[in-house]
């Protein structure tokens, strides 16, 4: 069994377990604390990012998306129509796209933020913890609204967010939004089309284990592990 070094409601972390979680490929889970700056995990990721896939062999991987490369060309090949990186170079580049736009563009605008100042600031040390920041959440609270409008407009426009079929960008952006759910920060009810494909997500076999993830300090939203929400 391969290990992932993750931190619960890190929302790249919770893509590859949704990745993994989709080919039927169990994780050992070691959570992580990257603020804690420990040595045995800096001598595998030298950044002190999560996440960090230990592969075969405990060959570190190091970073969402290199290890949804990684999980593609071991195991994703052999899918075929399950496989959610797809053949054609177009698609492909398409799905990269959005893996970026919500692992990274919403990521440093909107959750980053929040999880920082609502979750994480209480258990940091060395300086950095301290009060919230009121001003960077109201900032992140302000950049949700248009990531939503973008997903809304996906999801109603298309089958799944990249085209005809669940690939890797709806995992990217369902991780996102359920770290924002679980904070219970989206007025689902403002839109329609993305809680229709957000419940078609929340309901597959590979969500389960998010579902049931919990941070100490502050329980999730009401509705949060509810599939009828």
């Amino acid at each position: 069994m391969l290990t992932l070094f993750h931190y619960p409601l890190f929302a790249p972390c919770r893509f590859v377990r949704l990745a993994f979680g989709e080919y039927g490929e169990e994780l050992a889970l070691i959570e992580e604390r990257p603020w804690m700056r420990r040595k045995e995990f800096l001598s595998l990721n030298m950044a002190g990012t999560v996440p960090v896939l230990l592969a075969e062999g405990d060959v570190p991987v190091v970073g969402a998306n290199v290890i949804a490369e990684y999980l593609d060309e071991t195991r994703g090949v052999l899918k075929r129509d399950r496989r959610l990186l797809a053949e054609d170079p177009l698609d492909r580049a398409e799905i990269r796209r959005l893996m970026d736009w919500f692992l990274d563009k919403t990521e440093s605008e909107v959750t980053r933020h929040l999880v920082r100042e609502r979750v994480l600031k209480p258990y940091m040390e060395n300086g950095n913890g301290g009060a919230p920041d009121a001003a960077a959440i109201r900032a992140a609270r302000a950049n949700i609204r248009q990531h939503l409008k973008y997903v809304n407009w996906l999801a109603g426009t298309r089958n799944w967010l990249a085209g005809t079929r669940l690939t890797y960008a709806d995992l990217a952006a369902a991780a996102t939004l359920s770290v924002l759910d679980y904070l219970g920060e989206i007025p689902w009810r403002d839109y329609a089309a993305a809680h229709d494909w957000y419940q078609k997500l929340k309901s597959r076999p590979a969500f389960r284990s998010l579902l049931s993830d919990r941070v100490r300090g502050l329980a999730p939203s009401a509705h949060y592990a509810n599939l009828d929400f």
